[in-house]
């Protein structure tokens, strides 16, 4: 892609940059939110436990809401306060504590990449974002960034979707945000914005500037410390721009960062014209028979039967009730008989159709996939021998089932 010309998406003064800096941090100070892992990362003098704290949070806080991660952080760093803890963890248990917080491979990941680091790197973390995305398994790019820059002071940007938000409202960037050319833009532009002196600081204000006054609808510009450097804010108080463009106009038709002719700016819409996407695909539809089976325990509560999934793919190592995906075009009255055959193969004993009582649908929507769980039971007079080479499985009373590591799906199933 060509080069954006200078103006008015870059930062080229330096002035300009301090005056940002500045304003940005002194906002930080007085504005920032009380989180458990800042709390950490400013108190704890031990520099990989200080790396390990900003870690954790960081791999939780990928495609998930603060709100949502707080208690699983504190009960993860309760469970396992440091590398060495966490390495000698199973995974069945790091599955337990994730159970809910959604894409699973995440907390894999970090348990291998704990290992690692006890077993290769003498317990020692990498210290620079450029080791860390080298040396530990799910660590990114911007993951490696957040963690030297807080725990370890590196002066290095950071790029998630909440700094890829008040960038291109910042500077009029209305290609669309997820492109490779505005990537790399934007992680030059953080790279030059950072405070040197205080990188950590500055990358968690950019982000909870996003994150809480710079959102993505009705953002509140009148409370935004940095406004007075926002070309999206001055565009929207003054108009369109003029005919004849100005210094800080790029003056080509063809800035790969420009919004598109096709696509002018809407004054209805004001700041939040910015940042632009490409249309997402809509997720695919799968429908999957879950079968609850039920017996009579040995204390006379109920028990249920649970099977663990592949250690790959969806959910990987994750229990659940017996399921069976089900092709698009079976007609429904078929569904039950699908079902059937498959416990029949999978238990050794016959079941039929009749016997499996439809309790209804339950729909759950993973970030690509729009799932329909269509639901049954079935209560068994005796016992049921199963072969343990098709998955492994365990009855389990209501009690131990919430203790499992199971998804929110079989949850709601």
């Amino acid at each position: 892609a060509a080069a954006p010309p200078p103006g008015r998406h870059l930062f080229s003064e330096p002035a300009e940059v301090e005056a940002l800096r500045g304003n940005l941090l002194a906002w930080y100070d007085r504005c920032k939110r009380d989180l458990p892992w800042r709390a950490l990362a400013a108190t704890e003098p031990d520099a990989d436990r200080r790396g390990y704290a900003v870690w954790v949070s960081e791999i939780m806080l990928q495609q998930t809401q603060v709100a949502t991660v707080i208690d699983y952080y504190n009960r993860w760093m309760q469970k396992w306060p440091t590398l060495q803890a966490l390495a000698q963890a199973s995974l069945e248990e790091v599955n337990e504590l994730w159970a809910g917080l959604g894409y699973y491979s995440r907390g894999k990941r970090l348990q291998e990449a704990a290992r690692k680091v006890v077993s290769e790197l003498a317990g020692r973390m990498p210290r620079t974002a450029e080791d860390l995305q080298k040396l530990l398994p799910g660590v990114g790019r911007y993951t490696g960034g957040a963690i030297a820059s807080i725990s370890y002071g590196q002066a290095t940007g950071v790029v998630d979707g909440n700094v890829i938000r008040v960038l291109c409202r910042l500077r009029c960037i209305g290609a669309d945000s997820s492109s490779p050319a505005v990537i790399d833009h934007l992680w030059d532009m953080v790279n030059v914005l950072v405070d040197r002196s205080r990188p950590g600081d500055f990358n968690q204000a950019l982000m909870e500037l996003g994150a809480t006054v710079c959102v993505p609808k009705a953002p509140l510009c009148g409370e935004c410390p940095v406004k007075q450097h926002c070309q999206a804010w001055r565009r929207q108080l003054f108009g369109k721009r003029p005919a004849v463009p100005d210094v800080e106009d790029c003056g080509v038709g063809d800035c790969p960062l420009c919004p598109p002719a096709t696509e002018p700016w809407d004054s209805s819409l004001g700041v939040t014209n910015f940042p632009r996407r490409a249309a997402k695909k809509p997720p695919r539809a799968m429908r999957t028979a879950t079968c609850v089976l039920e017996r009579r325990g040995c204390r006379g509560a109920p028990e249920y039967l649970i099977v663990q999934r592949p250690s790959s793919g969806l959910l990987a190592g994750l229990w659940e009730f017996p399921s069976l995906p089900l092709a698009q075009d079976l007609q429904e009255e078929k569904e039950g008989e699908e079902l059937a055959d498959h416990l029949q193969a999978w238990m050794g004993q016959p079941v039929a159709a009749k016997d499996l009582q439809l309790i209804g649908e339950v729909i759950h929507i993973f970030s690509h996939i729009h799932q329909t769980y269509v639901v049954y039971s079935l209560h068994l007079d005796g016992d049921v021998t199963l072969d343990p080479a098709l998955s492994p499985s365990r009855w389990v009373t209501e009690e131990e089932f919430s203790a499992s590591a199971v998804s929110t799906a079989m949850k709601k199933v």
